[in-house]
């Protein structure tokens, strides 16, 4: 009876190691399971990271890098400023007025009394440089040209259409005497050949004739 009760104790005690032993299996079979699964989950995660990065390829710009950076950030070279040609050397390329480059007008003003107005416009398409104190009237016929009276200018360009002015005396109003007539020659310099004009108002009584330089406007030149 004591062999039997004691093989009763040890099947006992075997069966129940049998069943730890399983127990245990089972838990480490689950935590292996738990340890398992995280890692198969980051896999996706780390595909999705992969794509963002080459998504942001399509849409970086101009500026971002890659082989589109240099032709964008290169600026264009700006196109060489032209230069006025150069005609006589005088105000960067801008050439004297020739007498044949203006019209003119010559016509008796009304105030002051015994003055003429002498209008020059430059009927040309460029602009030129205007002698302003070398302007000559002659009197067909007659010797010597007109004195000098007023200020003296400065030289300057006259745009296309543009006009100058010079006021013009005949006669001075206590001086007796003269000559009557119709016509004046004007040259912009003593060297060029001059323009003959009617004067409009005429006739007028010539005696110690007397210019004035250009001005840029008339009232400026009859002043004197």
């Amino acid at each position: 009876m004591a062999y039997t009760l004691r093989s009763r104790r040890t099947t006992a005690a075997l069966a129940a190691l049998s069943l730890g032993l399983l127990a245990l299996t089972a838990c480490n079979g689950d935590a292996e399971k738990d340890t398992t699964t995280p890692g198969a989950q980051a896999s996706p995660s780390g595909s999705s990271s992969d794509k963002g990065a080459g998504s942001s390829s399509p849409t970086a710009g101009p500026g971002d890098g890659g082989s589109g950076s240099g032709k964008s950030s290169a600026k264009p070279s700006a196109p060489a400023s032209s230069e006025p040609g150069a005609d006589d050397g005088q105000d960067g390329g801008v050439g004297m007025c020739e007498t044949a480059d203006l019209s003119y007008n010559v016509t008796v003003a009304s105030r002051p009394v015994n003055h003429a107005l002498l209008t020059a416009a430059n009927k040309g398409s460029d602009p030129c440089l205007l002698a302003a104190n070398e302007l000559v009237l002659t009197i067909p016929g007659l010797d010597g040209a007109a004195g000098r009276m007023g200020p003296d200018g400065k030289d300057w360009i006259l745009k296309p259409g543009e006009k100058a002015y010079a006021g013009i005396l005949f006669s001075r109003a206590d001086t007796a005497g003269g000559k009557s007539v119709d016509k004046v020659e004007v040259a912009l310099t003593a060297s060029e050949s001059p323009t003959t004009l009617s004067i409009n108002g005429g006739p007028v009584t010539v005696n110690d004739m007397q210019v004035t330089t250009f001005f840029g406007t008339a009232e400026d030149a009859l002043t004197y």
